[in-house]
Order: C-alpha cells, then structure tokens, then sequence
C-alpha cells in the first residue's frame, strides 16, 4: 500500500474523530437547551419524571462517540500501514 493511501486513510480517521466531537459537543447543547426550556414551564412533570423518553438527545452524543472510535481506529490502522510500507 503507498504512503499516499495510508496518509488518506489517516486523513479520513481524524475527520471521523473530529466529527464525532461536533456531535458530542452538538448533542450537549441541545440536551442544555432542552432541559432549560423545560425549566421555564409551568408544569414540570416531564422535567421531573423524565417520561416520555427523549432518546434523541442522547443519541446524538452516542453517535458522536461511534465515530470518534471508528476515527480512532481508521488512523491507528493508517499509522500502522505508513510505518510498515517503510520509504
């Protein structure tokens, strides 16, 4: 494999990782959005007892987590490949 695919396939790795941090960061605030304007109701049943279910608030910061591993392990695996197609 050339150096130039195994410097692609690191570059893919970091974007993955770096996207996965955006949709850490993303679903965050909208976990802080939503909770904050929950607070501001004048019936807090839903805040308090959580029901129903907003699964998709953490879904996006799980997703943001799938991604940094599948980066993670994309740049590993390019690392690998560019230090054993040697110069």
């Amino acid at each position: 494999m050339p150096q130039r695919d195994s410097f692609i396939l690191m570059c893919v790795g970091v974007g993955f990782m770096l996207l996965g941090l955006v949709g850490i960061i993303w679903g965050r605030h909208e976990e802080k959005s939503y909770f904050e304007s929950l607070t501001s109701r004048p019936d807090l049943r839903e805040f308090m007892a959580h029901w129903p279910e907003r699964p998709q608030l953490g879904a996006i910061k799980i997703g943001g987590w799938i991604a940094i591993a599948v980066g993670f392990i994309m740049l590993m695996v390019g690392i690998i490949l560019w230090l054993l197609a040697g110069p």
